[in-house]
């Protein structure tokens, strides 16, 4: 997890940017009202300061990706985006029944 020093209190969190792509989107606004705003909460708790998988079951790095594809679980949902530079791009959001074909398409 990227640390910054801050002189007032010793360390500063980076700042990850989170941007959606458009099939991410349209999946998030199709989605239940509830569902959709637990899977907000966990993306701005988990995304903007730490999406790169450090002790959490939460985030995980998925194996057989170039570049590197990421997954959180949110409930029954999956998020799936990857890293590039400061910012954090989210791919999918899916059930997790449909996270096989999912991944496929990411491939």
């Amino acid at each position: 997890m990227p640390l910054y020093a801050n002189w007032k209190n010793g360390v500063t969190l980076k700042k990850f940017k989170v941007i959606f792509s458009l099939s991410a989107q349209k999946e998030i606004e199709n989605l239940e009202t509830d569902d959709a705003i637990q899977i907000a909460k966990d993306i701005k708790s988990y995304l903007e300061t730490s999406p790169i998988p450090f002790g959490k079951a939460r985030i995980n790095k998925l194996t057989g990706f170039e570049p590197p594809l990421y997954r959180m679980r949110s409930g029954d949902f999956r998020a799936y985006y990857r890293i590039v530079s400061n910012e954090v791009i989210i791919l999918a959001i899916t059930n997790k029944k449909d996270s096989e074909k999912v991944l496929k398409k990411l491939q």
